[in-house]
């Protein structure tokens, strides 16, 4: 069974919490592992909250959830100012190595929780966010000592 749908939403700090609880009962009703739902509504709430945080004084950002029997994909995109992924990413690493105290873990947090995360901006300007996470987890792989 697939479920997708694709919600325009304001940007304020109400939305993230909606968002994710729609996303959260989707996957819960495709019966996803608890795990891998809440890894996947974490990385989401980021995202979202990245664009509270940075998307400016605009009307509204759109999130497009695709499940199907192996794998969720998460687009959010806005038309906001954004940020720069390159700062954030030389941010990030100053952060990772304890010399800056603030911005990227979101980041981090992200990459750390999906399986695929890419940050683009689109030819009309629009910046999108993609997120990808297996529905199931690889099996361990037992070495073969025989």
């Amino acid at each position: 069974m697939d479920i997708a749908f694709t919600v325009t939403l304001p940007v304020d700090v109400d939305s993230v919490p909606f968002i994710r609880g729609l996303c959260r009962q989707a996957l819960e009703h495709l019966r996803v592992e608890r795990a891998v739902v809440e890894e996947t509504t974490l990385a989401l709430t980021e995202a979202c909250a990245n664009v509270v945080r940075h998307a400016g004084d605009h009307a509204g950002y759109e999130v497009s959830v695709a499940i199907d029997d192996t794998v969720c994909r998460i687009t959010v995109i806005d038309d906001g100012s954004g940020f720069d992924r390159d700062e954030a990413a030389a941010r990030s690493s100053l952060t990772a190595a304890g010399l800056d105290g603030d911005g990227g873990a979101g980041l981090r947090l992200m990459q750390a929780l999906v399986d695929s995360l890419d940050f683009r901006r689109d030819p009309d300007g629009r910046h999108r966010v993609s997120l990808e996470k297996r529905l199931s987890r690889p099996a361990l792989r037992l070495l073969d000592r025989g």
